[in-house]
């Protein structure tokens, strides 16, 4: 029997409800990058020209801990949504909380630049993950649109990330870095406005949280849910009274060391009671290695990617001629090019992996891998020859970082995309659902391992740290090309078909 769904074309051949979920996330992620394409700038431009006045080692330290707690954020995220209030509700608070904390970025303070900070944390946790179970759940079961669906997704998330910086990084650089926060907060306030207005098109997609096994599993969900809720609430409450009143004395730095401590532990933690558990097949037990290996490949590559709104965006602001043409523009607007490369390249690859699959020679996951980390690690290298002549205090032509964007763009394409794909094979069905948070926190680890490098910018020689990025990257793709062989022995017999 069709479904309803099966019925309704009316986006592109596609769900209605795709199109308030396609501009509920162009929304969100207009937010995010907007005021990520400010973030580090606006926090060590010294203070007469409106900034923080941190140094790179500062700002770097919160900048890694802001990017990677946002991720990391998705976990308790879809947990909450899971287990109390569904999906539908969890995406609209967020992006409520998530409007708030850029509005409070707005007001110009420390105190509310550290609470929208802590405030767009806990809203992307709600929204960032729900909002993709909810595509998920507008298609019924066996629609072949399911793919196609998720690519029309994809695109608004690129959209929303291209636009975000020529907005936001304009009027956060040439009018008030304020004024950019909010804009990226007013991106987010119509986002929502229009989920609202659009969620009879949902049906009901993510309505409730997921079905309890009987009344009292219920309830205690949601006992469980609320207390650790109340009681991470209290706990922050007491910590920033106590910051406030001068109680405590804890600098952004050794907060952010205190949380790659914590990252450590819950990475270390997670893969050992995997490893350690038992009541693994032999099977699963080999696929737990892929996973291992994959998840250690990911954190490095996005470690490197994600310097394009650190490290890439202070070579930008301070070493690069910003000019075409004899026109100038905001250093901010190379966090559009990731954007513009992927509207523009994703077709050719997606032609090219479709060719190489019907000769038979598609590389396995474990290869794409391999591929992404030294596009990733080569976008760096170029940038050796440009650090040595900013070094000697010269503006370098917008060209070196374009390349370099285009490099990371090639990588995130033969990476990014068959990373989600490759833990939904090699999970072992009883801990699926678990294991997409795994890329989710390959994502935290490599983003605020992102953040730390850029803390660098200042000590190090440029053509240094470049090159030991590059170096990084490159070797350890190298040696994972070297692994495929054995690991394609370890993965399911389709996934390991083509060489």
């Amino acid at each position: 029997m069709a479904t309803p769904s099966a019925q309704d074309r009316a986006f592109f051949g596609h769900p209605r409800g795709l199109s308030t979920l396609f501009y509920t996330e162009m929304w969100e992620r207009f937010s995010y990058y907007g005021m990520r394409a400010l973030l580090l700038l606006y926090m060590t431009a010294p203070l007469s020209a409106g900034g923080l006045g941190f140094d790179a080692a500062q700002g770097g330290a919160i900048y890694g801990l802001y990017t990677s707690m946002v991720y990391m954020a998705t976990l308790p995220g879809g947990w909450i949504a899971d287990r109390l209030i569904g999906p539908r509700r969890a995406v609209l608070y967020g992006g409520i909380i998530i409007s708030a904390g850029h509005f409070s970025m707005a007001v110009p303070s420390l105190a509310s630049f550290y609470f929208g900070l802590f405030l767009i944390v806990i809203g992307t946790g709600l929204l960032k993950g729900n909002v993709s179970v909810i595509v998920g759940k507008l298609y019924g079961e066996g629609d072949i649109r399911r793919d196609a669906g998720f690519s029309i997704f994809y695109m608004g998330i690129n959209l929303g990330a291209f636009l975000a910086p020529l907005v936001c990084g304009y009027l956060g650089q040439q009018v008030s870095w304020h004024l950019g926060f909010a804009a990226a907060g007013v991106g987010m306030l119509i986002g929502v406005i229009q989920y609202v207005m659009g969620g009879a098109n949902l049906g009901e997609a993510g309505i409730g949280p997921a079905p309890a096994p009987t009344p009292a599993v219920a309830a205690q969900w949601k006992r469980q849910v609320q207390t650790w809720v109340g009681g991470s609430a209290v706990v922050v409450i007491i910590a920033a009274v106590a910051g406030y009143a001068g109680l405590i004395q804890v600098t952004a730095t050794q907060v952010a060391d205190a949380a790659g401590v914590l990252l450590l532990v819950v990475v270390v933690g997670f893969f050992g009671w995997l490893m350690f558990s038992g009541g693994w097949t032999p099977d699963e037990k080999k696929r737990l290695y892929v996973i291992g290996v994959l998840f250690f490949a990911a954190s490095l590559f996005w470690s490197v990617f994600e310097q394009a709104g650190s490290t890439l965006n202070l070579f930008a602001d301070r070493s690069t001629r910003n000019e075409v043409f004899g026109l100038g523009y905001p250093s901010s607007w190379f966090q559009s090019m990731n954007s513009f490369f992927i509207f523009t390249c994703a077709p050719i690859m997606a032609w090219l992996w479709i060719k190489l699959a019907a000769s038979g020679k598609e590389p396995t996951s474990p290869a794409k891998f391999a591929f992404g980390l030294i596009f990733v690690g080569a976008g760096f290298l170029i940038l050796v020859i440009p650090a040595r002549l900013a070094e000697q205090g010269a503006l370098v032509s917008p060209m070196w970082l374009t390349a370099t964007y285009f490099l990371h763009t090639i990588g995130e394409l033969v990476l990014s995309p068959v990373g989600l794909s490759a833990m939904t094979v090699l999970a072992p069905a009883r801990i699926a659902g678990l294991m997409m948070g795994v890329w989710f926190l390959a994502a935290s680890v490599g983003n605020f391992i992102g953040g730390r490098v850029s803390g660098f910018y200042e000590s190090f020689a440029l053509p240094d740290l470049f090159g030991t990025v590059a170096a990084f990257a490159i070797v350890a793709g190298v040696i994972l090309f070297a692994l495929v062989p054995s690991i394609r022995k370890l993965m399911p017999a389709p996934a390991s078909s083509a060489p």
